[in-house]
């Protein structure tokens, strides 16, 4: 009999590995490419902060104003639980970010999401793809805004540059505004009376107010720089109501992001910035440090017939000195150098401005532009006015109203997106959201003699990959105004605007279909248009609204459905199991 080969344990273990081996390799090479997931807990609790000579309770993250920074890599995965400590309702929105196929994790309250409660806990769990640059994050329910807010940074992913000079340090500004009132109360009141809410009473750069306030000497932002140095600033206009004119005395900005889409770099003084919009700047320092303190100041571009905040809110740039030591430094009296910036109501500047923004559309960033279109729309957005309900004491029982196409939205008391994705529209919303307006009128001349609007909860129905192209229109009613429009869950390309009435047959041969900007938020001109293409390869419920946040309380909003493609990848996913219910 001859002998048999019987395997050493050596052996089999050798076998064994490799196996294994074989069977991992390909779980390396995909967690190679994969992202990191990274984990952020949000207490949203009451702190007491001060500001313009008061101290106030104030609803926050983690007692944090501005809130905590979340940064990221584009391909990561986000995984953030937010725990509501406030008896208010609470949903927070990762603005601008895609949410492909993660649209329970989109935020604005009763559209993707019924709000989170007192004592409740829900995680938003969501993947950064194709995305990097500056966004940022906001409540997303009444005006909780004022106060819940902070930047996203999404880097490159590991081993990829900025296609612009790696600067020195990069910094987040961040805009918002302050009230000595109670917001809550002070919206609650003006919903229920049919009167305009009151208006802020300071801007801050990250959660300062400056020196040109009362009591706000010690509550000013300081940029220290050193000399001959490129510094990254992400500025983020988290205001409720006021796009900002945002510039530094004496120094010029490199702007190369805007929206978090990178854009063709240019020089400015100034920097326009809607609410809503985020804008990347490089800023060179001095090649010597001067004899110079450096004010960085942002005030209101504001072109409505109605008053406005016309405070400024300032910063200082300082420059370190190695040279001079410290208590010399400290003796030494700075020059203060204060910007110019534009009149508040300079439209011309915003008009040029808005339109030096192109996108990169290089071989690595292509600006992927729509060339055909399936369905075509024109949407009017302005004011004027409504029936008010019951229980509202309002004068002449009438009050100021905002809509898109003449249909103020009602907002559902059930998540849209839950309506939509359970078959069980009826009795929270229809589909008959108007292409155009049903009444056609000189949208920019004088108005009709009925400004009266109609109300309701209506959506656009689109099928999965359509190309959409969409006019906005600013009307005169009541008077005309610049609308930062925003959209959830897309990014759009801005093909062109201009003043007056939109011309169907003359316009369009002025559209930039090569390398326009590609944004999540644009401001539709004071008595003007904008045309912009998108395409809705992202099936749930989508929000559009203007980023006025007073405008939204008064309806101007609407909502887009985008149905489920075919493939597997197509379609939205059932709802995580914690989803808050209403």
């Amino acid at each position: 009999m001859g002998s048999r080969f019987l395997p050493s344990p050596a052996f089999l273990r050798a076998i064994f590995l490799a196996s294994i081996a074989l069977w991992i390799l390909p779980e390396l090479v995909l967690a190679k490419h994969a992202g990191t997931t990274r984990h952020y807990k949000f207490d949203i609790k009451l702190q007491n902060v001060t500001r313009l000579c008061q101290t106030k309770s104030i609803v926050t993250v983690n007692g944090q104003i501005p809130g905590p920074r979340i940064i990221a890599r584009e391909g990561d995965r986000l995984v953030i639980k937010v725990v509501n400590h406030v008896q208010h309702n609470i949903t927070i929105h990762w603005h601008g970010v895609r949410q492909l196929r993660s649209g329970w994790a989109d935020g604005p309250a009763y559209i993707t999401q019924c709000p989170i409660q007192t004592g409740q806990v829900y995680v938003y769990n969501f993947t950064l793809t194709g995305q990097r640059g500056t966004l940022f994050w906001h409540a997303h329910i009444s005006w909780l805004r004022a106060t819940l807010y902070g930047p996203l940074v999404i880097l490159p992913k590991r081993h990829a540059s900025y296609p612009f000079p790696q600067p020195e340090k990069e910094v987040p500004i961040i805009f918002g505004e302050w009230w000595k009132v109670d917001t809550e109360k002070m919206i609650n009141q003006a919903m229920s009376t049919g009167s305009a809410p009151n208006l802020s009473d300071a801007f801050t750069i990250n959660g300062l107010p400056g020196p040109l306030h009362n009591c706000s000497a010690k509550d000013t932002f300081k940029l220290k720089v050193k000399p001959g140095k490129t510094y990254l600033l992400r500025l983020i206009n988290a205001a409720l109501n006021d796009e900002l004119f945002f510039s530094i005395a004496n120094h010029t900005l490199t702007v190369v992001e805007a929206d978090a889409v990178y854009v063709k770099p240019f020089k400015t003084h100034t920097v326009l910035i809607t609410p809503g919009q985020t804008t990347n700047v490089l800023l060179r320092t001095k090649s010597k440090s001067p004899n110079a303190t450096f004010i960085m100041a942002a005030r209101p571009y504001a072109t409505g017939p109605a008053t406005f905040d016309n405070t400024t809110a300032t910063g200082l740039l300082e420059y370190e000195n190695p040279s001079v030591s410290k208590a010399k430094n400290k003796n030494k009296k700075l020059q203060l150098l204060k910007p110019v910036l534009p009149q508040f109501n300079d439209t011309s500047f915003a008009t040029k401005f808005s339109n030096k923004i192109r996108s990169l559309n290089s071989a690595k960033f292509p600006a992927k532009v729509p060339k055909t279109v399936d369905r075509r729309f024109f949407f009017t957005v302005g004011l004027g006015i409504i029936q008010c309900s019951q229980n509202q004491t309002c004068p002449n029982n009438t009050m100021v109203a905002a809509s898109i196409n003449n249909v103020s939205f009602v907002q559902p008391s059930t998540a849209l997106l839950q309506a939509h994705f359970f078959n069980k529209s009826k009795g929270v919303y229809t589909t008959d959201f108007p292409a155009n307006p049903l009444v056609k009128f000189n949208y920019t001349g004088n108005p009709p003699n009925n400004i009266m609007m109609n109300t309701g909860t209506k959506v656009v129905v689109l099928p999965f990959n359509a190309s959409v192209e969409l006019v906005l229109q600013d009307t005169s009613i009541i008077g005309a105004e610049s609308h930062p429009l925003h959209l959830h869950g897309f990014n759009f390309f801005v093909l062109a605007q201009g003043f007056g009435n939109f011309d169907p047959k003359k316009d369009p041969a002025k559209f930039n279909l090569v390398d326009p900007a590609e944004r999540n938020t644009i401001g539709v001109p004071s008595g003007g248009w904008v045309a912009i293409r998108f395409l809705a390869d992202n099936p749930g419920v989508w929000f559009m609204h203007c980023h006025l946040e007073v405008h939204t309380s008064w309806g101007l909003k609407m909502a887009w459905v985008v149905q489920d493609g075919k493939g597997p990848k197509q379609k939205l996913p059932p709802p995580p199991s914690d989803l808050p219910k209403c």
